[in-house]
């Protein structure tokens, strides 16, 4: 995709009435604009890192690319910007329709025994197509209105080849765990269900 450069006037007026989703120390780092769509900043935190050859932004926009060259519902970039600061780069895209298995987990008819086999058909698909995404966790899945299963947030993923070996399965679930615990969500979400369903026997 094609980076187009943004002023700082162009940024200033594009998310003008915006609401913050997402800030750091630095400031801002995703707005939800008056449209609906969603302007994500990527920010390069070290002068010299591999960031500094291939950008996380684009790593954002390759891998929501090859997410659904796979078939996996995931968001749609609009836009690539180069910031006025150094360093600083933002996509511009709209967000995947839906509500998060998150905020819906948090509702009070939630039942985790009928979400489950779902969850765990979409991570099983993910594995068998070697998609390690390291931040996968119940924010960055998305239920869409025709109730299929697609994530969100994607820079932290890498594609292989072949399905994920134990190592990694078992790594991507350890990372879903720490997330699981650190939600205080230990106590209702059935974490032993899902590993028995996803680790190798």
């Amino acid at each position: 995709m094609q980076c187009s450069r943004l002023s700082q006037a162009a940024l200033t007026s594009m998310t003008e009435g915006a609401r913050i989703l997402e800030a750091d120390s630095y400031g801002p780092k995703v707005y939800l604009l008056a449209d609906g769509d969603i302007l994500k900043l990527f920010r390069r935190k070290r002068l010299f890192s591999s960031a500094l050859f291939h950008p996380y932004s684009k790593r954002f926009i390759d891998n929501a690319a090859e997410l659904r060259k796979r078939g996996i519902p995931t968001l749609t970039v609009l836009k690539f910007f180069e910031l006025s600061a150094p360093g600083m780069t933002a996509v511009l895209y709209r967000p995947l329709p839906g509500q998060t298995l998150r905020q819906m987990a948090s509702q009070k008819d939630f039942d985790w025994q009928q979400n489950l086999e779902p969850l765990v058909a979409l991570i099983r698909r993910l594995h068998a197509a070697g998609i390690y995404f390291r931040s996968l966790h119940l924010g960055n899945i998305v239920i869409t209105p025709d109730n299929e299963m697609g994530l969100i947030d994607v820079a932290d993923m890498r594609f292989l080849r072949a399905p994920l070996p134990p190592r990694l399965i078992k790594r991507n679930l350890q990372h879903f765990a720490r997330y699981i615990a650190r939600e205080e969500l230990n106590e209702r979400f059935p974490m032993q269900a899902l590993e028995q369903a996803l680790l190798p026997a």
